[in-house]
C-alpha cells in the first residue's frame, strides 16, 4: 500500500487499530464495527450527506468499499477506479457508451458533472434540479436551441421527457423510441402554437389528439373486446407523448408496464408460465389495443394453449376426456400467468379437483385415506386431460396400483394367492381414495369376504361354536388377503398362528407335556371357523377322541372302570392340549381319583 500515490491517513501512520481488532497468528479480517460504521466516526454521516433526501444506494447498504479502497488506491479520493470506470463497477457500461454520448461523460469528471457520489437534495443524485442543470451548458436563448425546440419555452419542461442524459442511438441523444412530431421537430401537431399563452397545453384532449394519426380500427385489427384504456381514450395510461427507451413509446419496459395496473399478476411465483417471462411477455397471449376473444386473447382459450402445447391436444383422441379440457377451458384448472404449484395449477390439486367434485372430499377424506389423495397429489394416479383408461387412471388397476405397491403385486405362481389379487381387480376389496375401515376397504371384513365367501357366512349362521376373529369379523389375523406361502393363505402353520392368541397355552404347552395332535396341528381336532360342536370341535368328543384312542381294547375299559366310552366326556378329566400328569390328567382332582380309589366312592361292576 506505501508505494501507492493516495494512501489512507491511518494506514500511513500505521494505526491499523483504529478500523481493525488484533487477529493473533492467524490472519483473518476482525473490524471493529461493522459495514461503514467504521468509516463513520472519521467520517460523518452529515459530511458525506446521509442526512440528505436521496442517498447512493451503495451508500445506503453499508459499502463504501464497493467504490473506496480502504487503505490505498493510484486513484483520488481513494477510490478504486478513476472517473466514470469507478461508476461501471455497478452500473452497465454499454448502457452509457451507445452511438451518440453525452460528452459530459467523455470529460475528465465524467460521471460527477451532474451527479454528486454520495447524496443529493434532488433526484438521480443530479448537483442540482434537472432542468437548471442541463441549461448550465445548453444555453436556451440561443437561436439554435430555439430552432431544435421548435421556439417552445422548453426551458421550463424536463430534458429527459425526450433526451436521454448519457448516450443513445439517435441524434440529438432523443430517446431510442421517439414520436415522429418529436424527431420532425413539429411540437405543433399536438401542442398549441409556440406563441400562445399556453404552448404546452394539447389541441385536443386524450385520445381525441391520437386519433387524428392513429387509425383506431388499425390498432383495433378487427376486434370487438377494448383494453379499457384504449377504449377509454386514456393512451398515455400506457405510452409518453414524446420519447421513451422502449419501443412503441411505452412508458415502461415489458410487463412491468402491466403490472402497474395489474398488480397480482406480477407477483412473484414459483412456477412462471413461460411465455410471460419470455421476449414478448403479456403480450404473447394478449394483444395491447383490441382483441376479438374475451380477456383481450389472441384466439379463443384452448386454441391458444395448443399453439405452444401441442403435446396436450393429442390428449383430445383419448377415449376418456376430461370435461374442462375438451371443452377448451384450461383455466378451470391452470392460472396462464404462473402459480406457486407445479403445472401452474390454480391451487392444490385436491382443491382444483374438488372445485367441480363437490361431493369427493367428503367421500375421499376418511379416517384411513390413501396417500396421494392426502398429499393432494391427484395426478399420481388420474391423468388431468384425458385417458384411455376409465376414471382418467393412467394405468389399468392393477398396474396403476403397482406403480407404487410394486413389491406388493408381485405374483408367486407356485404359492397360494387371492383371487382378486391375481385378477388385478384391487377395487374388490379397496377404495382407492379413503374408507373408515382399515386397510382402506370398502366394508368391514366379514360382509367384504362372505360376498365372495357366502357358503362360509351361512355355516357360521348355523353355527353351535364360532371362532372369535370370525364373530369379529378380522379374518386378516389369520389370513393374508393377497397372497401367503401356506394354503388357505393363512399367515402362518399350527400351531404357530392359534398360539399367537392363545398365548396362555402356549405357556402350558411350553412348561407341560403337550398332547401330540396339539402339538402337531390345532385343525387335527378343530375346525378354524365354525362348528356344530362346543369349542370349535371337528366332531362329537368321543368319536374324535377315538380316532386316536381304541375305546374297545381291554386297557382302554381297565382304564376306565369299563364304563362306555359313548356315555364319558374326555374333558371332565383330561386336559386335551397339555398336562403336567403322563395320562393329561387336570391339575386339580380328587384325592380318591388321584389315587385311583374309585371304589370308595362309585359303585364298580364288573
Amino acid at each position: 500500500y506505501m508505494g501507492m500515490k493516495n494512501i489512507h491517513p491511518n494506514v500511513k501512520q500505521g494505526k491499523c487499530e483504529d478500523c481493525h481488532l488484533r487477529h493473533g497468528i492467524v490472519p483473518k479480517l476482525i473490524l471493529k464495527k461493522e459495514g461503514n460504521e467504521v468509516c463513520y466516526p472519521c467520517h460523518t454521516k452529515e459530511k458525506i450527506g446521509l442526512n440528505k433526501p436521496n442517498v447512493h444506494t451503495v451508500l445506503k447498504r453499508g459499502k463504501c468499499s464497493s467504490c473506496h479502497n480502504p487503505h490505498a488506491s493510484q486513484s483520488s479520493h481513494l477510490l478504486k477506479a478513476e472517473g466514470t470506470p469507478a461508476c461501471y463497477q455497478c452500473h452497465k457500461k454499454e448502457d452509457y457508451e451507445k452511438k451518440v454520448v453525452h460528452k459530459t461523460l467523455q470529460t475528465a469528471k465524467g460521471c460527477t458533472t451532474c451527479h454528486a457520489s454520495h447524496s443529493s437534495d434532488h433526484k438521480d443524485l443530479l448537483v442540482k434540479a434537472e432542468t437548471p442543470l442541463c441549461l448550465g451548458c445548453h444555453d436556451s436563448t440561443k437561436a439554435p436551441f430555439k430552432k431544435a425546440h421548435g421556439d417552445y419555452p422548453v426551458s421550463k419542461a424536463l430534458c429527459t421527457g425526450c433526451h436521454n442524459p448519457h448516450s443513445s442511438l439517435q441524434a440529438k441523444l432523443l430517446k431510442t423510441s421517439s414520436h415522429n412530431p418529436v424527431a420532425e421537430a413539429q411540437c405543433d401537431a399536438c401542442h398549441k402554437s409556440s406563441s400562445d399563452p399556453k404552448p404546452f397545453e394539447t389541441n385536443e384532449k386524450g385520445g381525441t389528439l391520437c386519433f387524428n394519426c392513429h387509425d383506431t380500427s388499425k390498432l383495433k385489427a378487427g376486434g370487438s373486446v377494448e383494453h379499457s384504456p384504449f377504449k377509454e381514450g386514456e393512451c398515455t395510461t400506457c405510452h409518453t407523448a414524446h420519447a421513451s427507451e422502449y419501443p412503441k413509446l411505452v412508458l415502461k419496459k415489458g410487463n412491468t408496464l402491466c403490472f402497474d395496473c395489474h398488480t397480482e399478476k406480477g407477483e412473484k411465483v414459483a412456477v412462471n408460465h413461460a411465455p410471460v417471462n419470455g421476449e414478448k411477455g403479456c403480450l404473447s397471449c394478449h394483444p395491447p389495443h383490441a382483441a376479438k376473444n374475451k380477456n383481450l386473447l389472441n384466439t379463443k382459450d384452448a386454441a391458444l394453449c395448443f399453439s405452444c402445447h401441442t403435446k396436450a391436444k393429442e390428449a383430445e383422441k383419448v377415449k376418456i376426456p376430461h370435461a374442462p379440457f375438451m371443452e377448451g377451458e384450461c383455466n378451470a384448472c391452470h392460472n396462464p400467468h404462473g402459480s406457486n404449484l407445479r403445472n401452474i395449477v390454480n391451487d392444490r390439486m385436491d382443491k382444483v379437483c374438488y372445485g367441480c367434485h363437490s361431493d369427493a372430499e367428503g367421500k375421499f377424506l376418511k379416517t384411513y385415506t390413501h396417500k396421494p389423495v392426502t398429499d393432494a397429489n391427484c395426478n399420481a394416479c388420474h391423468l388431468s386431460h384425458g385417458s384411455n383408461e376409465k376414471n382418467l387412471l393412467k394405468l389399468g388397476e392393477a398396474k396403476m396400483c403397482g406403480q407404487c405397491h410394486g413389491d406388493l403385486m408381485k405374483v408367486d405362481p407356485n404359492a397360494p394367492n387371492h383371487n382378486p389379487f391375481v385378477e388385478g381387480i384391487c377395487l374388490t376389496c379397496h377404495d382407492s381414495h379413503g374408507s373408515n375401515i382399515k386397510g382402506m376397504i370398502v366394508n368391514q371384513q366379514g360382509p367384504l369376504c362372505f360376498s365372495c365367501h357366502p357358503d362360509l357366512e351361512k355355516g357360521i349362521g348355523g353355527g353351535k361354536s364360532r371362532h372369535q376373529p370370525v364373530t369379529d369379523a378380522d379374518c386378516t389375523a389369520c389370513h393374508n388377503p393377497h397372497k401367503a406361502k401356506l394354503k388357505g393363505l393363512l399367515l402362518a402353520s399350527s400351531p404357530d398362528l392359534c398360539l399367537t392368541c392363545h398365548k396362555d397355552l402356549k405357556v402350558r404347552m411350553e412348561k407341560e407335556k403337550p398332547h401330540s395332535p396339539a402339538a402337531r396341528d390345532c385343525q387335527r381336532c378343530h375346525k378354524p371357523h365354525f362348528s356344530a360342536e362346543t369349542s370349535l370341535l371337528a366332531q362329537k368328543i368321543q368319536p374324535l377322541c377315538g380316532e386316536c384312542h381304541d375305546t374297545k381294547s381291554s386297557s382302554f375299559g381297565k382304564a376306565h372302570l369299563q364304563i362306555e366310552a359313548s356315555v364319558m366326556n374326555c374333558r371332565r378329566c383330561h386336559e386335551p392340549h397339555a398336562s403336567k400328569d403322563p395320562k393329561f390328567f387336570k391339575s386339580v382332582v380328587h384325592a380318591p381319583f388321584a389315587g385311583r380309589s374309585c371304589e370308595e366312592c362309585h359303585i364298580v361292576t364288573k
